[in-house]
Parts: structure tokens; C-alpha cells; sequence
């Protein structure tokens, strides 16, 4: 716009400034807010900021304990917290044994995932036994301290939001709990740990009471902050908006009760530990008196699956949701686990298997072909003892080359930790062509037959390359890209899950 003289662009009236700071992304609004005294008004005005996506390093590892992010986080929820619609928090884990992460505070780029910037390989030791190191101690404290204050801090300019529609919060404090340090008695060497943790459960009570069209409401891991009594005081208006819930927290009891499933008749997207799917709450699910559910991710990690749904509670339960799909990732579970999971009327959509010692065997791989061939999109096999055991038996008849082949809307296929030869690999690429869309194999699992290539010229590896490529009808490298999958798997099961639930 041309203006007239030596009118310079203060001279604009403050709604157009705020209409062109809309299309800044969040971090370039708070760098832009430095500028003067009248962008940082215009900047922070409460229209630009009705969506915050955070992430804060709240960790022992990966550069200091994360309390220096506080007060930039206490300033943000100060000005926004009261009238934010969508809110997105994920912490940094709070554990000494994971790889490092980033650790920063900033609103990420609209639409851009929260997460992880290097592009180093995933380091997956995630069932690797904890190191108690006594010098860490106070590194320990002080990162849990941090984690419960900046949890307070998010709830306490938030408790009051009447207008918060979507809330979602994430702390990997599971590795923690395992371990008992996060119990009772650790909390009593944190300066008011047990005071702070009460507080935390009475800020979110008051946060659900107040709200008033809640339509999406994630809590993945959050320490002290969901009870099995939270959920009573949701607001009418919030449990009748209410579309998608998640609860997960699998060191605790079951965090909803079928009567508070009764009162959400609307959920069209739930997220469980896989545990407290119990027949009991598939039966609520399944009334003609609520609305169909669209998604169901579930959370197995070696619990008990007893009173778990049946296959007739799947029956009953797909007969009113005709469009359920589910989303299902296993730690450390065996076979036998695996099969007793698996029921036939499971609309299963997407799978991962993810352990650092239990194997899956190639009968669970041939009954996820043969049950869910009209459903199955994403199979994800991950191993990391190093020891890369041989799926197929028989060379010719290899599992995930059946798999390929039965499974006709296979688009994500992830493999590390298990033998895959070459050869079948090929194949693999040949059946599904282009309509897979990601096939990440690392290059230590693949395997090339001598009697395959003998009389091959040229590098194995690149005959591989080329042969898939060709399959694929695109270019193709061995490779597994961090972004797929994490080294914390609960973060990458959090944000799988969110994306297969807005994706409905």
C-alpha cells in the first residue's frame, strides 16, 4: 500500500497492523513483538492468538532441567490463557535414560508437528534398565519440580477459560513411575511436591467445570493431573460438545468409569490404555442412543487383558459404528498376548509393534493378514536387541510378503530390528507399487541371499535400490526417518493418535 508523504506505516490504523500480523506464523509474531511498543500491542492482541502449540524441555538430558523456560511459559499463559480456544502443551521427558531432545519454548509454526529437529537415528533403548545414579538426584528433583510447576502455571491462567475447545497434554513421565520414583514418597523430597500435586488435581477439576464447549480434551502421562474422580466435574455443556477424549496413564486404575462414558454421548474419537477396554464400557459404547464411534486408540503394554472386550463386544460394538477404525501400539508384548488381543471383529486399522526383547512370530503376522486384510493401512515392526530374528521360516513364503499381498490398502510399512531378505523385499514392492507410501526399512535388517545374486553384476545394495525403486515407482532408499517413529514410543503413540483422530 502506498502512502502518502512522510506517513510511515505506524500511521495504519492498529486493525489492518493486526490483519497483516495474521498471517505471521506464532514465532515470527513474538520476534516481531520486540520491534516497538505499538507492533508489540497490536502483536498480542487477542484474536492472533487463539491457538498455542507448546513445547518445553522439562528433562535431566538434552541442555539443563528446563527451568529457564518457565517464566517465558508464565508470561505467554498470562496474556493468552484466558481466552485461548486450542491449546496444545507437551513436556519434555523428565526421564535420565532417553536420547536427548530439543529443549525450547516457542508456539511452533501453524500446522507444523511439535517435536524433535535432528535428524540423527532414533536410539530406541527404551525397555534398557534405569541408571539410579545417587549424584543425579538433585538433577531428578529439580527437573520434577519444574514439570509440576510449569503444569501448575498452564492450569492456573486456564482455569477459568470458558471458551477452551480443544485441550491436549503430554509428559512422558511413564519411565518414572515404572521405576517408583514418582510415588509418594519421592514426591516428599520435592519442595511441596505432595502440596503442588493436589493443587494440580483441584486446577484441573475447576478447568473442566468451568469449561463450556470442551469438543477435545488429550491427556497422555500427565503426573498428578487426571483422577479416576476428574472427569465428574465435567460441565454439562462440555460433556455434551465433547468429541474426542484421551486418557492414558497406564501405571494408574482405569481413569473414566462407564458412567461418565453414559454422560458423553457425542465422543466420536476415544484413545485408551488398552487394559481399561472392558466389556463393561464396549457394551456403553455400542448403544443406539449415542453417536457412532469413528476412532478407538489403544494402548497395550503388557497389562492384563482379563474382563478386556470379547469378540462379541467387537460385534456389537461395529454393528453401530460401521465406520470404527482402530489404531493399536503394543510394548513389549508377546505372541500369545498378541493372539488373545487380536479379535476378528477388530476393525484394526493401523498396528505397531514396538518391543526391545519380545519377538513377534510369523503365525501373528499371518493372522493380521488374514483378519484384517480389508482394513489394515499401517504396520509398524520394531525391534532393537540386535539380534534381527528371521521371520520367514521359508524364504519363499515370507510373512510380510503374504501380508503385502492379502492386505490390499497396506500404505505404511516400517520395519527394523527383523530379518527381511532383499529378495522379498522386491516383491513386497512389486504387489503394492505406489500405493505404498512409506516403506522405511533400515539397512541393518535387510539380508541378501547368496544364491539370489550370484549371478547379479554389480553391488547387491545397489541392484536392491534399483529393483524397489522400480516397484515403488519412485526413488527408494534403506532408511528409517526419526520423524516416523521416536525413541520414546508413548510420544510417538500421543501423536499418532491425534493425527488419526483429526484425520476422520
Amino acid at each position: 500500500m502506498a502512502l502518502c508523504g512522510g506517513v510511515g506505516a505506524m500511521a495504519l490504523p492498529s486493525e489492518l497492523i493486526v490483519h497483516v500480523f495474521s498471517f505471521l506464523s506464532d514465532r515470527d509474531k513474538l520476534r516481531a513483538s520486540a520491534v516497538c511498543s505499538r507492533w508489540r500491542e497490536c502483536l498480542f492482541y487477542p484474536a492472533l492468538w487463539t491457538r498455542l502449540k507448546l513445547r518445553i524441555g522439562g528433562g535431566c538430558t538434552g541442555g539443563g532441567c528446563g527451568s529457564e523456560a518457565t517464566p517465558r511459559l508464565e508470561f505467554l499463559m498470562r496474556k493468552f490463557g484466558s481466552f485461548v480456544r486450542e491449546l496444545r502443551l507437551e513436556l519434555a521427558p523428565v526421564d535420565g535414560h532417553l536420547g536427548p531432545v530439543d529443549s525450547h519454548l516457542g508456539p511452533a509454526n501453524q500446522g507444523a508437528p511439535l517435536g524433535r529437529t535432528d535428524h540423527a537415528a532414533p536410539q530406541r533403548d527404551h525397555a534398557a534398565p534405569l541408571q539410579r545414579d545417587p549424584q543425579s538426584s538433585p538433577r531428578w528433583r529439580e527437573a520434577t519440580a519444574t514439570y509440576l510447576d510449569q503444569v501448575l502455571c498452564v492450569l492456573t491462567c486456564t482455569r477459568n477459560n470458558r471458551n477452551l475447545k480443544e485441550l491436549s497434554m503430554y509428559a512422558d513421565t511413564c519411565v518414572l513411575q515404572e521405576e517408583g520414583l514418582l510415588d509418594t514418597s519421592y514426591l516428599q523430597h520435592i519442595h511441596h511436591g505432595d502440596k503442588k500435586v493436589k493443587e494440580i488435581q483441584q486446577l484441573f477439576i475447576e478447568l473442566l467445570s468451568n469449561s463450556r464447549q470442551l469438543r477435545w480434551l488429550s491427556c497422555g502421562f500427565m503426573l498428578g493431573l487426571v483422577t479416576p474422580c476428574s472427569l465428574a466435574s465435567l460441565s454439562n455443556l462440555s460433556a455434551q460438545s465433547l468429541q474426542h477424549l484421551s486418557l492414558l496413564d497406564h501405571q494408574m486404575a482405569p481413569l473414566i468409569s462407564p458412567t461418565e462414558v453414559e454422560r458423553l454421548a457425542g465422543l466420536r474419537s476415544l484413545a485408551l490404555d488398552f487394559s481399561d477396554l472392558t466389556s463393561e464400557l464396549c457394551g456403553l459404547l455400542a448403544s443406539e442412543q449415542r453417536v457412532p464411534l469413528h476412532r478407538l486408540s489403544l494402548l497395550l503394554n503388557a497389562a492384563t487383558l482379563e474382563g478386556t472386550a470379547t469378540d462379541d463386544d467387537w460385534k456389537a460394538l461395529v454393528r453401530v459404528s460401521a465406520n470404527l477404525r482402530v489404531y493399536i501400539m503394543a510394548l513389549e508384548v508377546d505372541g500369545g498376548e498378541l493372539l488373545r488381543v487380536l479379535k476378528p471383529s477388530l476393525p484394526l486399522e493401523r498396528l505397531h509393534l514396538d518391543s526391545y526383547s519380545s519377538a513377534v512370530t510369523d503365525g501373528a503376522l499371518e493372522l493380521v493378514a488374514q483378519q484384517y486384510h480389508k482394513t489394515l493401512t499401517h504396520l509398524l515392526l520394531l525391534r532393537d536387541d540386535g539380534h534381527y530374528p528371521d521371520l520367514s521360516v521359508n524364504r519363499n513364503e515370507d510373512p510380510l510378503v503374504l501380508l503385502a499381498w492379502r492386505c490390499t490398502h497396506l500404505a505404511v510399512l516400517v520395519i527394523h530390528g527383523y530379518t527381511i531378505w532383499s529378495h522379498n523385499l522386491v516383491a513386497i514392492s512389486r504387489l503394492r507399487g505406489s500405493s505404498l507410501r512409506v516403506l522405511a526399512v533400515t539397512e541393518e535388517s535387510i539380508d541378501f541371499d547368496p544364491d539370489q545374486w550370484t549371478y547379479v553384476e554389480g553391488d547387491p545394495v545397489h541392484n536392491l535400490v534399483k529393483e524397489v525403486s522400480l516397484g515403488l515407482g519412485r526413488v527408494w532408499h534403506p532408511s528409517l526417518d526419526p520423524n516416523l517413529v521416536l525413541p520414546e514410543p508413548t510420544q510417538h503413540f500421543h501423536r499418532e493418535m491425534h493425527a488419526f483422530s483429526t484425520g476422520m
